[in-house]
């Protein structure tokens, strides 16, 4: 964020020049695992790091949590504490990205999703005036389980994380959730290779996004 590129600051010169808006990542990782589940560390340095995001023309920031099993204690206290940042982000005058991970290799992972969407819908009902927040979620098992998610007046945008699937996978997955679209990373990268040649490089990069784009807009 404090870097500049061409003699912008990064944020100024991806909205500007790229027209990509700018999100900062601003958790600090996760906590040890306790009732299923891994919250954040804490961040006691959260207010200033906000008012430099301001400064520098940041939109929003993303902050990341994980579910590894259908535990309510676990869920409840990663939403809680994803709400609580959340509503600090707002009041700052960003727009939060609510990142609940749910592990895809849980065993009880469909368990987990159910948990997760009852305890989003209370928060969500909860949030006051002209509050609203951006959800990515792990690809669910049920098709369309988060469409009342992607119909809640709250919510911004309901965006999927790849989560280890392969790119193939969760293309597939997400072109079955309805309003929901990629926030890939690990998929949008697979295939890609420092070995390529530019052309190469650039030939499977442009596949790649047209691919998730199409899973993007069913």
């Amino acid at each position: 964020m404090d870097r500049q590129i061409d003699g912008q600051g990064t944020a100024e010169y991806l909205w500007q020049r790229k027209r990509v808006v700018p999100f900062l990542k601003v958790d600090k990782g996760l906590a040890d695992a306790a009732d299923g589940a891994q919250v954040m560390k804490p961040m006691p340095d959260l207010a200033a790091l906000l008012d430099r995001a301001i400064g520098h023309g940041m939109f929003g920031t993303k902050m990341r949590s994980v579910i590894q099993l259908a535990n309510p204690t676990g869920v409840k206290a990663v939403v809680s504490q994803q709400f609580e940042v959340g509503r600090q982000i707002l009041s700052a005058g960003l727009l939060p990205i609510i990142e609940p991970e749910v592990d895809i290799k849980s065993p009880e992972k469909e368990g987990a999703e159910v948990l997760l969407k009852a305890a989003l819908l209370r928060e969500l009902d909860e949030l006051t005036g002209q509050q609203g927040v951006m959800l990515k979620l792990s690809l669910p098992t049920m098709d369309d389980f988060y469409a009342e998610l992607v119909a809640h007046p709250r919510v911004i945008r309901v965006v999927a994380l790849s989560g280890g699937y392969s790119r193939a996978d969760a293309n597939a997955l997400l072109a079955r959730n309805h309003g929901v679209i990629a926030s890939f990373s690990r998929a949008l990268t697979e295939g890609l290779s420092a070995q390529q040649s530019d052309a190469e490089f650039n030939a499977t990069l442009d596949e790649t996004i047209q691919g998730i784009y199409d899973a993007s807009i069913t």
